[in-house]
């Protein structure tokens, strides 16, 4: 079926079988007016709390790793940080040249990171909501487009401030970079597969299927989490996209899924054997390996301690009901036969499998992620929650498509219905009145968020014009007091002056010997 086809019978059947239903009197039916207006209200609310994020860019300041990547791009320059981490430090070095570009200008770049997080997220999602909404046989309307938009904006303040560790995930740069900035990466990624198959001359597809080993080749250097999950969502995607199932008709949704793997696995290589991740592990004590059935119970227990932290936090349900209400416009303007033609073709389990593909990548990708956590950082890495934004983005997504789809049925079963009108829009109040309320449960956090920041940065500010001052005039030995924010590591975190990296980092960026705890 193709879109143009679509899109017109979608027209001609907006004026029957969806609009004509559900219109009484030949009056506009109260829907028409409450799917805009609830489409609105949550692009503002979310906006709005999206928008909080990006202001308080402005005022983040170094702390914990911030000194070491800020010192290093200044004194050694972009090259020159990705090398010194492809040799002493971990072997990331998308990671590092990153790091480089963010902290080459001082502290500019770390102030804009999270709006430019948030724009290009925010595109990100819209343009591939239009993608979904044709794969159901929809046109992206005006309305359609801006409860896209709020399903855009909802889904990442609930990424951002849901969790436990949200100044980590929006604002530490760090964070953003080895985390946050993957998954946006992986949204364009997307972007860029679908653009691929559909190209129809050879010279198009090659290039599309060069960026996308180039791609996954600079993720598997940049973020082993975000590697594992996309790895296996691509594996999942790719041996449904045979031929043989019917669900594509080509091998090219295969063969670009392949070469994903591919460019993923040659980066993990890349970076795993690195002088860098050598010297990294050496620092590890000796202990069971992590595939020994001691060293995967306890992971299996963290990850049930992990999952229980998540699943308690009821306003992810926000990510679903703002899909119902995103389904529901759908369902009105969608007809069934262009619905559900193209699905004709392929059998049950196959279609059944696609449906419920977000299900293992999710649950298997949080494993991973659990078990990379406790390789690394040892029985407390499954609390470094900054890292679960790797299988959270795809959760909430499902959990937002999930709900679309759901609210696609029922929009079209109710408006077939006498009490149609009624019932779909109570359905549409109570779907925006449960993303508004989970939108305003996140309030509290951001307000927390904001007090932190900013009054951080006043004292930071302060204390960094005192120890510029005294450098200037010669002093070695700087005074610092620890200003603590987000969970993270400050000067004086151990009682051992030579193992105290971070003291090390703020006197190089100082240009003195040594700092002492005021």
């Amino acid at each position: 079926m193709s879109t143009a086809s679509s899109e017109g019978e979608g027209e001609g059947e907006d004026k029957g079988e969806g609009a004509g239903a559900v219109r009484a009197g030949g009056r506009r039916p109260l829907v028409r007016r409450l799917l805009p207006g609830a489409g609105a209200t949550l692009v503002a609310a979310a906006g709005a709390l999206i928008a909080v994020g990006c202001f308080l860019g402005l005022y983040v300041r170094p702390t914990s790793d911030d000194w070491c990547a800020a010192w290093k791009s200044r004194d050694l320059g972009v090259l020159g940080i990705t090398s010194d981490f492809y040799t002493t430090q971990n072997g990331r070095i998308t990671n590092a040249f990153l790091s480089g570009v963010v902290y080459g200008d001082g502290l500019a770049g770390v102030k804009v990171l999270p709006t430019v997080i948030a724009v290009t997220f925010t595109v990100g999602l819209v343009l591939l909501g239009c993608e979904f909404l044709r794969l159901l046989g929809a046109r992206p309307r005006v309305v359609t487009v801006m409860t896209l938009t709020a399903c855009s904006l909802a889904v990442q303040a609930l990424v951002y401030y849901a969790g436990t560790r949200n100044y980590q995930v929006l604002l530490w740069a760090p964070a953003t970079i080895s985390h946050t900035i993957p998954s946006v990466i992986g949204v364009w990624s997307i972007l860029l597969a679908v653009w691929t198959v559909r190209r129809p001359r050879a010279p198009a597809r090659a290039a599309g299927f060069a960026a996308a080993f180039v791609i996954a080749f600079a993720l598997g250097t940049l973020s082993e989490p975000f590697a594992l999950v996309s790895g296996l969502l691509a594996l999942c995607v790719g041996l449904l996209a045979l031929p043989r199932a019917g669900l594509a008709r080509t091998w090219r949704t295969f063969t670009w899924c392949a070469i994903w793997c591919a460019g993923l696995l040659c980066g993990l290589v890349v970076l795993y054997t690195s002088p860098g991740a050598r010297w990294r592990r050496a620092q590890q004590p000796d202990r069971e390996s992590m595939l020994s059935a001691g060293e995967l119970a306890e992971t299996f227990r963290d990850w049930l301690r992990m999952w229980d932290a998540v699943t308690g936090q009821w306003a992810y349900l926000g990510a679903a009901a703002v899909g119902v209400l995103l389904g529901l416009g759908v369902g009105l303007h969608t007809p069934a036969r262009a619905a559900w033609r193209g699905r004709r073709s392929v059998s049950r389990p196959v279609l059944v499998a696609a449906l419920l593909l977000p299900v293992p990548v999710v649950v298997l990708g949080s494993f991973a992620v659990v078990l990379g956590l406790r390789s690394g950082y040892g029985p407390s890495g499954w609390t470094y929650a900054r890292t679960w934004t790797n299988y959270l983005v795809p959760m909430e997504l499902a959990l937002c498509g999930y709900g679309a789809l759901l609210g696609e049925r029922a929009g079209r079963s109710l408006a077939r219905r006498r009490s149609g009108p009624g019932a779909v829009s109570a359905a549409v109040v109570a779907a925006g009145g449960l993303t508004l309320a989970a939108l305003a449960a996140l309030v509290p956090n951001v307000q927390q968020l904001t007090t932190a920041t900013v009054t951080r940065a006043v004292a930071w500010d302060a204390q960094n014009a005192r120890m510029r001052s005294a450098a200037a005039r010669g002093a070695t030995d700087l005074g610092y007091r620890p200003l603590y924010i987000g969970s993270l590591a400050e000067p004086f975190f151990t009682s051992d002056y030579e193992r105290d990296w971070v003291a090390g980092c703020v006197s190089k960026w100082y240009g003195i010997d040594r700092i002492h705890r005021l």
